[in-house]
């Protein structure tokens, strides 16, 4: 079993940058897949992006490729979602995620461990 505890959110400008961090314990995030999923108020909580056990392949969502990146650092046990050229809509509760699976990344109900959550908010 894994713990997983978000920090970095907050409030930030259009155009601005963020990074996110999510911390393991219990086990080495690379022993899962390791995805990031936000709910924006009203909406269903969505995939951001992911990060295979080999840390070599990570995946994301079209509405943030190209802004966003996953990495992990295994010395620190820790994801990091780095955000740039945010937007208003990149408004939500970001969510660490931790999947025994290979398959369904971008399946929400594919992640068996969830941290708490830290807010993002972007104003315009």
């Amino acid at each position: 079993q894994v713990q997983l505890v978000e920090h970095g959110g907050g409030l930030v400008q259009a155009g601005g940058s963020l990074r996110l961090s999510c911390a393991a314990s219990g086990r080495t995030y690379s022993s899962y897949t390791m995805g990031w999923f936000r709910r924006a108020p009203g909406k269903v909580r969505e995939f951001v992006a992911a990060i295979g056990r080999s840390g070599s392949n990570t995946y994301y969502a079209d509405s943030v490729k190209g802004r966003f990146t996953i990495s992990g650092d295994n010395a620190k046990n820790t994801v990091y979602l780095q955000m740039n050229s945010l937007k208003p809509e990149d408004t939500a509760v970001y969510y660490c995620a931790a999947s025994h699976s290979v398959l369904g990344i971008r399946d929400r109900d594919e992640y068996d461990y969830w941290g708490q959550g830290t807010q993002v908010t972007v104003s315009s």
